[in-house]
C-alpha cells in the first residue's frame, strides 16, 4: 500500500532571523501545500490525497487498492474513506463488509403450514413427507393413498405415512391377500364349554339352551325351567312344581285358606314372642294381649298393673295414701308438709301459728320455735326481747372526735386542745394557725374557725392566697437584658431596640440584615447568616477560593467544545480526551484506534488482523473462509460440529443433513429419529393393548378393565374407588321368599367389587312403612363381613315408603359421617333402588335432588312396579339406569347387565378424574388433539369399538322391550 499523507495545518515555525519564506516568495508549483524546509520547501497534500510521483501535484487516494479493504463483493472509494457494496440480490451484513442472501422467511409472514425455503430472490413453501401442497401453495394436506389407488380393501383402508394397509371390522380376520376378511369362529377357536348351542358373537361367543332349559350362572351349563319360578301364581308363601302345573303351599305353623293361595298362622300366640305380661288370645291374623282380675292392661298393650295399690301393700303413710300409676304416694293434711321420709308429716309454720312473742325474729324449729335479734343485738333473759351490745358501734353517731357510751344513748367529746363546735359532734382548734400547716410564705392570722395568708411590705399575694412576689423584677434583680427589661407576673423578659433582634440568649440583641450594613464584597449573591454573612453563586457557577468571585461549573456543557470522545474541564476552561485503546489526533478534539481490531465489532469467526487503519479476517488451521470475508467453514462439517443427528449425518456442500437407519423416518426436527411401529420396536410393557401414537405409543385394556396409575397395566374397573348404597324394598307385597332372592342379588354385586377403605365402599338401607339403616359406608371393610349382615338382615313386611328411603339416602347414607367421601375426592356416588310395587308416598322430589348433587341412581322394578316412578327413580339415560323384570327369575340378568352398566359408570367416573386432577394420559410424546388424524389405525379401531358396543346395547334393549311387548300381548289374550 502507498503511503497515505496526513492532513497538514500552517504552523508557526521559530526561523533564523534572516530566514527566507521560499513558499512565500517564489512560486513553488505545489499543487495544494507547500512547506518551508531549511533553505528549501516540500510539497504536501490534503487529507484524502497522496503526492504524484513529481512531488508537486495530488492524486485521490484508492482505499479499495489494498485487499478489497475487506469488502466481499464490491468496494467503492470516497473522498476521503470508502465504504462496501453487495451485488444485487444481497445486503450487507452488520459488520459493513460481508454480504448475505435476504431470509425471506424470515423476514416476512410467509405462510407456510411446514416448511418455508429461501431461492435466490424470493421462497416457496414445502410439505414433509405423506402430504402434499394444497393449491394455495401454502397449506399441506395427507396424501390419502387409499382413495388415490385400487386398494382393494373389503373392509377398512387405512392411510399410513407413504401406503395404505387393508383392515377388518371386529369380528373378522384378515386372509392371507391382506385385503379380504373372513368372520371369527370363536366356537371353533376354543373349548367353549357349552352344554347345548355355542353362538358365535362379534369379539366372542355365548351358549345358549335348548327350549325349555335356561342358562346356569355359570354361563354354559343349562337346568330346566322351573313353572313356580318363572311365575309366582299367586301362591304367597311356597309354589311347588307339579308336572306341567303348581299347587300352593304355607310354611310351617300356617295353613292354607281357602282361596288356595294365601296363608294364616295355626295359633300365633304360640309361633311368635307375643310379650303378653299375663294371658295372650289368638284373634284371626294376629293376638292380643288381656289381664288377670283385679289388674289393668297399660298402654303398651303388653304389660298389666293392680287397680289399688294402697289397699294391696303396707304403705306406711302417716296421713294419706294416693295410688299412682303403678305405685302409690305419701300426702299430708293441709297446713302440713311431708317430711324427707316421704311418710311422715310436720307442721308447715310454727310462727305464724302461735302468738310467740318475739320482739325480733322468730325462727321456726322442727315442731316448734326460737326468738332470735338482729345483728349488733343480745337476747334479753326473757328469751324474747333484745337489747343493743354497743351503742356508739351500732349507730351513725356523727362524732368527728370521740363518741361515749351513755346508758341506751351516746354523748360527743373533743381531743385535747380542741372545743366541741354547738353542732355537739364537730370539734374546732383553740389556735387554727397553730394547729394546721397552713403553707403561708409570710404570715398565717386566726379568722374564726379558719385563717388567712398575708405578705409583707413590697410585695403581693398571689392568686394561690399562699405565696408573694415582688412588685418590680427588673428592679430587684440583675436582669442582664442588652437592651430593654419588662416585668411579667412573676418574672420579666429581655427585649430589643428597632432595628435588631433578640439572641437565643433571651438577652443579647444582633442586627437584622448584615448585608445591607457593611460592604461584604461578594460578586453575585449576599446571605445573611447569624451574626455575619457569606456569598454565593447564581445557578450553574461555583464560589472561588476567594470566597467572594465565582467561576462557571461545568465548561465541558456552557461551550461547544468539538471533543470526539470526553470533555474534561479545567480551571476555567478544558480539554479533550479518548476512550480506553484509542489517542488524541493532532487537532487535539479528535481520536483513533491504536488496534482497529479491539475497538470495532469486526465479526470476524476466528481471527482478526489489523492492515493500517483498517482489518481483515482470517480462519484457523483446517478451516476456510467463507465468502462473508468473516465467518469460516470446517472442510468436514459432520466431523466438526455437534451436529445432533440421532442416526447418520451426510455431509452437503457447507452443511449436512441428518438419515435415519432402515425402518426408521425423520421427525420433524431433521435430527432425531422414530421406528415406523413403536410398539413392536420397544418394550412397551403394556399388560393388553399397545397402540401406536404418531412417535410414541399409549396403552389399553380389554373391555371390562381401566388403566391403573403406571398407564401401563389393567385392572378389573370394578376394583375402583366408589361410594355405593343399596336401598332394597322390604314391603309385605315382596313376600320372605322373594327377599331371600334380593338379599343373593346383593351378595352377587358385593362378589364383583373390591372392598376396602380406599376402594369400593356399600352400605344398606332396607324400607318398608318407615326406613332402617342395616349397615353404613363406613361399617365394613371386607365383602365376607359384608355379605354375612346382608344374610342376617330381617324382612320388614309391611308398607312401601319408597320416597320416605330415598330421603334418607339423600339426607344421611351420603355423608362424611357415614362414611362417604368429600366431594373433593372425586369417588363416584351410586344408589340401587329395588322396588316391587307403587310407592305409598311421592318419590320425584328427592330423586332429583340426589340426582342434581352427582349421586347415580340404577332402579330395578320387579312385577308390579310403576314404570312412570322407574323413570323418576332412575338416571339418565334411562336405558342404562332402569331394568325391569316381571318376577324375580329374571334378577340373574339383571345382575350381569348391571355390572356392566356400574363397570362403564366407574370408567367415565376415571376419565373425568384424569381431566379434574390435570392428568394425562399418555407414555410418551403426544400430538394435540387438534392434530390426531381421524385416518389413523388407532383412531378407526377406537371408533369402530364404540359404534359396535353401542349397537349391541341398542340390539340387546330391543329385545328386552320385544320380549315385554310379547309377554304383555300374552296376558292380554288369556
Amino acid at each position: 500500500r502507498r503511503e497515505q499523507s496526513t492532513k497538514v495545518r500552517p504552523l508557526r515555525l521559530k526561523s533564523p532571523q534572516r530566514a527566507q519564506d521560499l513558499c512565500a516568495v517564489e512560486k513553488h508549483a505545489c499543487e495544494q501545500i507547500c512547506v518551508n524546509t531549511p533553505g528549501s520547501y516540500v510539497c504536501q497534500c490534503y487529507e484524502g490525497y497522496e503526492l504524484d510521483a513529481n512531488g508537486k501535484n495530488c492524486i485521490v487516494v484508492d482505499y479499495c487498492a489494498v485487499d478489497n479493504q475487506g469488502c466481499q463483493h464490491e468496494c467503492v472509494n470516497t473522498e476521503d474513506s470508502y465504504y462496501c457494496r453487495c451485488y444485487p440480490g444481497f445486503i450487507l451484513n452488520p459488520d459493513k463488509r460481508t454480504c448475505r442472501r435476504p431470509d425471506y422467511c424470515a423476514l416476512q409472514d410467509h405462510g407456510c403450514e411446514q416448511e418455508c425455503v429461501n431461492t435466490d430472490d424470493s421462497y416457496f413453501c414445502r410439505c414433509q413427507e405423506g402430504f402434499r401442497l394444497n393449491p394455495d401453495k401454502k397449506t399441506c394436506k395427507r396424501v390419502d393413498h387409499c382413495a388415490e389407488s385400487n386398494h382393494g380393501c373389503e373392509h377398512l383402508c387405512l392411510n399410513t405415512d407413504d401406503s395404505y394397509v387393508c383392515q377388518c371390522f371386529e369380528g373378522f380376520v384378515i386372509n392371507e391377500d391382506l385385503k379380504t376378511c373372513t368372520r371369527v369362529d370363536y366356537c371353533a377357536l376354543s373349548d367353549h364349554g357349552c352344554e347345548h348351542l355355542c353362538i358365535n358373537g362379534d369379539r366372542s361367543y355365548t351358549c345358549q339352551c335348548f327350549e325349555g332349559y335356561r342358562l346356569r350362572n355359570d354361563g354354559k351349563t343349562c337346568k330346566r325351567k322351573n313353572v313356580c319360578k318363572s311365575v309366582n301364581h299367586g301362591c304367597e308363601h311356597v309354589c311347588v312344581s307339579a308336572d306341567n302345573s303348581y299347587i300352593c303351599k304355607c310354611r310351617e305353623g300356617y295353613i292354607l285358606r281357602e282361596d288356595g293361595k294365601t296363608c294364616r298362622r295355626q295359633d300365633i300366640c304360640k309361633s311368635v314372642s307375643h310379650g303378653c305380661e299375663h294371658i295372650c288370645v289368638n284373634k284371626d291374623d294376629s293376638y292380643a294381649c288381656e289381664c288377670h282380675e283385679g289388674f289393668l292392661l297399660r298402654e303398651d298393650g303388653k304389660t298389666c298393673r293392680n287397680k289399688d295399690i294402697c289397699s294391696s301393700v303396707a304403705h306406711g303413710c302417716e296421713h294419706v295414701c294416693v295410688n299412682a300409676d303403678e305405685s302409690y304416694i305419701c300426702q299430708c293434711y293441709e297446713g302440713f308438709a311431708l317430711r324427707e321420709d316421704g311418710k311422715t308429716c310436720r307442721n308447715k309454720d310454727v310462727c305464724n301459728s302461735v302468738d310467740h312473742g318475739c320482739e325480733h325474729v322468730c325462727v321456726n324449729t322442727d315442731n316448734s320455735y326460737i326468738c332470735q335479734c338482729y345483728e349488733g343485738f343480745v337476747l334479753r333473759e326473757d328469751e324474747k326481747t333484745c337489747k343493743s351490745k354497743d351503742i356508739c358501734k351500732s349507730v351513725n353517731h356523727g362524732c368527728e372526735h370521740l363518741c361515749v357510751n351513755n346508758d341506751d344513748s351516746y354523748t360527743c367529746q373533743c381531743h385535747d386542745g380542741f372545743v366541741l363546735r354547738q353542732d355537739g359532734k364537730t370539734c374546732r382548734s383553740k389556735d387554727i394557725c397553730k394547729s394546721v400547716n397552713h403553707g403561708c410564705e409570710h404570715s398565717c392570722v386566726n379568722a374564726g374557725d379558719t385563717f388567712i395568708c398575708k405578705c409583707q411590705e413590697g410585695f403581693l399575694l398571689r392568686e394561690d392566697g399562699k405565696t408573694c412576689r415582688n412588685k418590680d423584677l427588673c428592679k430587684a434583680v440583675d436582669h442582664g437584658c442588652e437592651h430593654v427589661c419588662v416585668n411579667t407576673d412573676d418574672s420579666y423578659i429581655c427585649k430589643c431596640h428597632d432595628g435588631f433582634l433578640l439572641r437565643e440568649d433571651g438577652k443579647t440583641c444582633k442586627n437584622r440584615d448584615v448585608c445591607n450594613s457593611v460592604n461584604h464584597g461578594c460578586e453575585q449573591v449576599c446571605v445573611n447568616t447569624e451574626d455575619s454573612y457569606i456569598c454565593k453563586c447564581n445557578e450553574n457557577f461555583i464560589l472561588k477560593e476567594d470566597g467572594r468571585t465565582c467561576r462557571y461549573k461545568d465548561v465541558c456543557k456552557s461551550v461547544d467544545h468539538g471533543c470526539e470522545h470526553i470533555c474534561v474541564n479545567t480551571d476555567d476552561s478544558y480539554i479533550c480526551e479518548c476512550h480506553e485503546d484509542f489517542i488524541l489526533r493532532e487537532d487535539r478534539k479528535t481520536c483513533k484506534s491504536k488496534n482497529i481490531c479491539k475497538t470495532v465489532n469486526h465479526g470476524c469467526e476466528h481471527v482478526c488482523v489489523p492492515t493500517g487503519d483498517s482489518y481483515v479476517c482470517q480462519c484457523h488451521k483446517g478451516f476456510i473462509l467463507r465468502r462473508d470475508r468473516k465467518t469460516c467453514r470446517n472442510k468436514d462439517p459432520c466431523k466438526s460440529i455437534d451436529h445432533g443427528c440421532e442416526h447418520v449425518c451426510i455431509n452437503n456442500n457447507n452443511s449436512y443433513s441428518c438419515q435415519c437407519h432402515e425402518g426408521f423416518v425423520l421427525r420433524q426436527d431433521g435430527k432425531t429419529c422414530r421406528s415406523k411401529d413403536v410398539c413392536k420396536s420397544v418394550a412397551h410393557g403394556c399388560e393388553h393393548i399397545c397402540v401406536n401414537n404418531d412417535d410414541s405409543y399409549i396403552c389399553k385394556c380389554q373391555d371390562g378393565y381401566v388403566l391403573k396409575e403406571d398407564q401401563k397395566t389393567c385392572r378389573r374397573c370394578t376394583e375402583g374407588p366408589v361410594d355405593l348404597v343399596f336401598v332394597i324394598d322390604g314391603s309385605k307385597s315382596l313376600g320372605e321368599d322373594n327377599f331371600e332372592i334380593v338379599k343373593q342379588f346383593v351378595s352377587g354385586i358385593l362378589d364383583t367389587l373390591e372392598i376396602s377403605p380406599k376402594a369400593a365402599r356399600v352400605g344398606l338401607l332396607q324400607y318398608s312403612s318407615e326406613v332402617r339403616t342395616e349397615f353404613t359406608l363406613k361399617q365394613f371393610n371386607s365383602a365376607k363381613d359384608m355379605k354375612k349382615a346382608v344374610s342376617q338382615m330381617k324382612y320388614m313386611g309391611r308398607g312401601s315408603m319408597t320416597g320416605l328411603a330415598l330421603k334418607r339416602m339423600f339426607e344421611r347414607s351420603f355423608t362424611e359421617t357415614e362414611g362417604a367421601r368429600p366431594f373433593s375426592a372425586n369417588v363416584p356416588r351410586i344408589a340401587i333402588v329395588f322396588t316391587d310395587g307403587r310407592a305409598q308416598d311421592e318419590v320425584s322430589g328427592w330423586a332429583a335432588r340426589a340426582k342434581q348433587t352427582g349421586i347415580i341412581i340404577y332402579a330395578i322394578g320387579i312385577g308390579k312396579a310403576i314404570e312412570e316412578e322407574l323413570l323418576e327413580i332412575a338416571s339418565e339415560p334411562s336405558y342404562k339406569h332402569l331394568f325391569y323384570a316381571e318376577d324375580f327369575t329374571a334378577l340373574e340378568d339383571i345382575s350381569e347387565e348391571l355390572k356392566v352398566q356400574i363397570c362403564e359408570a366407574l370408567k367415565d367416573s376415571a376419565r373425568q378424574q384424569d381431566l379434574s386432577s390435570g392428568r394425562l394420559r399418555k407414555t410418551g410424546p403426544q400430538s394435540s388433539a387438534k392434530d390426531k388424524d381421524q385416518c389413523k389405525c388407532e383412531n378407526l379401531v377406537t371408533f369402530q369399538n364404540y359404534a359396535t358396543s353401542e349397537v349391541r346395547k341398542l340390539t340387546q334393549r330391543l329385545e328386552e322391550m320385544t320380549k315385554r311387548m310379547e309377554d304383555l300381548e300374552n296376558r292380554l289374550k288369556y
